[in-house]
């Protein structure tokens, strides 16, 4: 039997009448064509003929609500236009606008706790590879509803596995791009291996980063350290922790070699969903006393008092 061929109206009424699992979960969405916002979810699509999709040729960010506020709203539009520039990709409006579309987007979507995708794409325009074959940027934002983690998830920490997956290459670590293999087969990874998180180290064998989060340790000597970002993302969530931990303690940036995590008195992970939870067990084996420590516990609860101060209310 033929495939049938149909006009673009019925295309646009099958479209419109295709049940979508997005339903369940996205609130509202943008799109720079249509320059207005949507909320029902079935309408929710991107041409196939933007390098965004077909070539991973865009950059993203991934923005945490809570309590009817989008948190660190300013730092991942900055590193939006960092990650735009390094890709030498124009937005299609100003950055001080797609700042309020996604406080618009999320306003519509009207969700306590949740979250905001923003993706920004070299644009649709061809089915080859290079940049010229579109001539505008591609602009798109959504909002999607969901719930906080239970305070079980901080009370009990999670586990982590080494990543056979090395860190990126630094010219592509420091953009926040689509192109996400990597991060997916470190999530398979962990999958497989039965833990929370599997975590990536150079060619050098210093500690990277989870598969979208970052890491830190509390060494031997009670110094909190961060990895110099250069193989992995700088992470907003990670140098606020920074900031808050230095005015009680000593803090450094450098490499860290796996084997001080199995002297470490904390091994923490750091993102704007989780602010800080402890790994309580690393390659199977218990970090300290294998339960979340004191740093863990005031860190996360630090970082979320601070998360909503300064969170952009919508």
């Amino acid at each position: 039997m033929a495939t049938p061929i149909i006009s673009g109206e019925e295309w646009a009424l099958r479209v419109k009448n295709t049940p979508r699992k997005a339903e369940n979960f996205v609130t509202a969405f943008y799109e720079h064509r249509i320059g207005a916002i949507c909320t029902d979810a079935r309408q929710l699509r991107v041409p196939f003929d933007d390098h965004l999709v077909h070539r991973g040729d865009g950059i993203f960010e991934s923005l945490t609500i809570a309590e009817h506020k989008v948190l660190e709203l300013d730092a991942h539009v900055a590193r939006l236009e960092r990650s735009a520039n390094k890709l030498k990709i124009t937005p299609p409006l100003p950055y001080p606008e797609l700042r309020q579309i996604i406080l618009d987007v999320a306003k519509a979507g009207n969700a306590e706790h949740g979250s905001i995708k923003v993706l920004m794409g070299r644009g649709e325009g061809g089915l080859g590879i290079s940049p010229k074959e579109c001539p505008l940027a591609s602009f798109y934002c959504v909002a999607a509803k969901g719930n906080p983690p239970a305070p079980s998830y901080w009370e009990k920490g999670i586990t982590a596995c080494k990543s056979a997956i090395p860190a990126k290459q630094a010219f592509l670590a420091q953009i926040k791009s689509t192109n996400y293999l990597p991060n997916v087969f470190m999530a398979q990874e962990a999958e497989e291996h039965g833990v929370n998180v599997s975590i990536s180290f150079d060619d050098e064998g210093f500690l990277g980063e989870a598969a979208i989060a970052n890491v830190g340790i509390i060494d031997k000597n009670n110094i909190f350290v961060l990895p110099h970002f250069k193989r992995t993302l700088p992470g907003t969530t990670a140098l606020m922790a920074k900031s808050i931990a230095e005015t009680y303690m000593k803090t450094e940036m450098r490499d860290i070699r796996e084997e001080e995590i199995f002297t470490a008195k904390e091994f923490l992970l750091f993102g704007t969903g989780s602010q800080c939870v402890a790994i309580t067990h690393y390659e199977g084996k218990p970090i300290a006393d294998g339960v979340p420590m004191e740093n863990a516990k005031k860190l996360q609860k630090l970082i979320y008092k601070r998360l909503i101060e300064e969170g952009t209310p919508f």
